[in-house]
């Protein structure tokens, strides 16, 4: 493991794979690199062609954090990766971290490509919206000591599971991981703001994003996703739309990365 230091202090651990230029793997909502492969997964597939790093996103694994939060010092920990770089990005975000992806290309980062899989908006009624005080339950459940019930909340309130799959889930061995991340859950709550409450998306939140975007969703997977993917790709000028083999908000590496070198490849085409 690598360690960089974001603009506020706070360690953020990583990981780098291969030469080339950089690829930037950012992991939704309570992902990490000892809970979730894939960017290691598309590191080794692509360490001919990129330099793939993986990170811990603060509060996370190996990284550390420093309160109080805010989503502009989640932007500088992607800073101080480009930075490690040392040359602009080609950025990877899943779920909500493509939302932090898109957050940080507005906020006019080194960015040169966007790979988006899956934004879990919610732009129409096809699902119900998540709740009004999501972010308030959720850090209200962790300042009283009850972190299952923020898992629990965002299981049924943002990722919308039944709940008698939830129950489940509660006496799975992965239960005791989700709980040491619980603090971060509204982190990605406070990244989504309202872009959950079944309407359109805002016409001016990533207005300044100009860079070739790729929005992924897996054909598989739920309709309100699909929605979202297509609403976001039909908001930004510079995006497509592709559908790739996947389903239940999920994406193998194999998969996955052959789409990054396409998309990075037809960039290169285009310019030359």
């Amino acid at each position: 493991m690598s360690t960089v230091f974001s603009a506020d202090g706070t360690a953020i651990g990583f990981d780098a794979w291969g030469d080339g230029p950089p690829l930037i793997m950012i992991d939704g909502a309570t992902a990490y690199r000892a809970m979730s492969p894939i960017a290691a997964q598309v590191g080794a597939l692509l360490r001919d062609d990129f330099r793939t790093y993986a990170y811990d996103r603060r509060g996370r694994g190996e990284s550390g954090d420093t309160p109080p939060y805010s989503v502009q010092r989640e932007i500088e920990d992607v800073v101080a990766l480009i930075d490690e770089a040392g040359e602009p990005a080609f950025v990877c975000g899943f779920s909500s971290g493509a939302v932090l992806a898109l957050d940080a290309a507005a906020a006019g980062l080194p960015i040169r490509r966007l790979a988006l899989f899956e934004p879990p908006f919610v732009v129409d009624d096809s699902r119900p919206p998540r709740p009004a005080d999501y972010v308030e339950r959720l850090d209200a459940a962790v300042a009283a000591g009850r972190p299952g019930d923020a898992v629990e909340l965002f299981m049924t309130g943002a990722v919308g599971m039944p709940a008698e799959v939830l129950a489940g889930l509660r006496e799975s061995p992965f239960w005791p991981a989700l709980e040491a991340v619980a603090p971060t859950i509204a982190y990605d709550g406070r990244i989504m703001g309202d872009t959950m409450s079944g309407q359109p998306l805002p016409a001016d939140r990533w207005a300044a994003v100009t860079v070739p975007t790729l929005v992924m969703y897996g054909r598989g997977t739920e309709p309100w996703l699909i929605a979202a993917a297509r609403a976001l790709a039909g908001l930004l000028p510079t995006a497509s739309l592709q559908a790739v083999e996947g389903a239940q908000h999920n994406v193998e590496a194999d998969v996955l990365a052959p789409a990054l070198r396409q998309f990075d490849a037809a960039g290169q085409a285009t310019r030359h």
